[in-house]
């Protein structure tokens, strides 16, 4: 019989999933819904487009006909209202009812609104998809003075698109520092330094309260927390998302910010998977319950998951260390790992454009943030991964060149 593969989501873990089970599984059933009105394109590229650095051709991954020629059903612009675990069913917004052997949820988000006057005026943006993008870069490019709020890594993408732009924006952070959670001041203020080159000015300690809007009903400024006006005819938020989870809100799912999984990307229910943003996964390395949004980490979970929902039992771990780089500025930045995690951590200063910290858990490293020299990334994931007990050896980790062997012996070969 015909095993029946429905998958909600056609982002890279979706898709990802998609491809895995097609080829695992030449003759099984896989449909794929979203509420996107068009398929898989590269969520890491948007944000060029938007500073006007790229057309729009690039951007797409799949065109449909990837999806005809692999015999994956694909229902674009249909949105999953409810789902029956003990039938095995999904609802969709047009009334079908579609029914499946294996489930796998990866909806993402949806950016969080500020729960302040007037933030779903005109020329207020939030940053998530192709349409998002498509409709700030035409904004951007028109809008003299602009506001960006959300201190972390897609706050400061909208504060790039702005400086490419030419909006003098000025960018609210309600900390001392960009990405506090991550980054020292010290790192931080070569971000900063950064931002100022393109036109962006940090403003700091300073939350928002409001925005005000013109006769029109369009923003026109920001209010923030200690009464300061800053003009913005270009308006954007990055404070965090909205898990899509609403249509798993009766159905015995665990729910904890997201949807809980395990190592092999499987919920507590039976045939019920999720990958991607979402997930409150358990991470294997870390040993603990852990979330990331990267787009590596995203694309791997899917491919996890179409290898489990294929076999009987399952086939395949998560087992990763993630990377998350901006590329805005002269010198490159990379986050690698679980930077914001741990109990312990070092970092050094090399030069202007140069630094690094690195973070860690019970002795072992689990994450770090390069600035400007990226060619130990693969050092130090190696030794995330062998969960090497090097806490007490930071001077070596610090070295310009980290020397493996000058290290103590990995807990784990993998």
């Amino acid at each position: 019989m015909t095993t029946a593969h429905v998958i909600l989501g056609d982002g890279i873990a979706g898709s990802s999933a998609a491809e895995t089970i097609r080829e695992a599984a030449p003759d099984a059933d896989v449909t794929v819904i979203t509420e996107e009105g068009e398929p898989l394109y590269n969520r890491i590229l948007i944000k060029e487009f938007a500073k006007g650095k790229l057309p729009e051709a690039p951007i797409a991954i799949h065109e449909e006909e990837w999806y005809d020629e692999r015999d994956i059903d694909l229902r674009l612009n249909t949105r999953v209202t409810s789902v029956d675990t003990d039938s095995q069913t999904v609802e969709t917004d047009d009334g079908e009812t579609i029914a499946y052997d294996k489930l796998l949820v990866a909806t993402g988000g949806t950016p969080i609104g500020l729960p302040v006057e007037n933030s779903d005026a005109d020329g207020i943006h939030h940053f998530w998809t192709f349409e998002d993008a498509r409709r700030i870069r035409q904004h951007a490019s028109e809008a003299e003075t602009g506001v960006v709020v959300g201190a972390g890594l897609l706050g400061i993408d909208l504060a790039a698109i702005c400086g490419a732009q030419g909006v003098d924006a000025e960018y609210l952070m309600r900390g001392n520092r960009w990405w506090r959670y991550a980054l020292t001041l010290d790192g931080a203020e070569m971000i900063h330094e950064a931002l100022r080159d393109l036109g962006v000015t940090p403003v700091f300690e300073s939350g928002i309260e409001r925005f005000e809007v013109d006769d029109d009903g369009h923003v026109s400024g920001a209010i923030d927390s200690n009464g300061e006006f800053h003009d913005a005819e270009f308006a954007a938020v990055a404070v965090g998302l909205d898990y899509n989870t609403e249509f798993l809100q009766e159905t015995p799912v665990e729910l904890d910010d997201g949807i809980v999984v395990d190592e092999h990307m499987r919920t507590n229910v039976e045939n019920v998977y999720a990958a991607g943003d979402l997930t409150r996964y358990f991470d294997v390395i870390l040993d603990e319950r852990a979330q990331n949004g990267s787009w590596g980490s995203a694309k791997e979970q899917g491919a996890v998951a179409g290898q489990n929902m294929v076999a009987d039992e399952p086939a395949a771990t998560f087992r990763y260390v993630p990377t998350y780089s901006i590329t805005h500025f002269e010198f490159p930045f990379l986050s690698f790992g679980h930077p914001t995690l741990g109990d312990q951590s070092a970092q050094r200063t090399y030069s202007d454009e140069e630094w690094r910290r690195l973070t860690f858990k019970d002795g072992r490293l689990i994450g770090g943030v390069l600035v400007g020299d990226l060619s130990q990334q693969s050092a130090f994931k190696r030794i995330i991964r062998q969960e090497r007990p090097v806490g007490d050896q930071t001077d070596l980790l610090l070295e310009p060149e980290v020397d493996l062997d000058a290290l103590a012996a990995p807990a784990v070969e993998q």
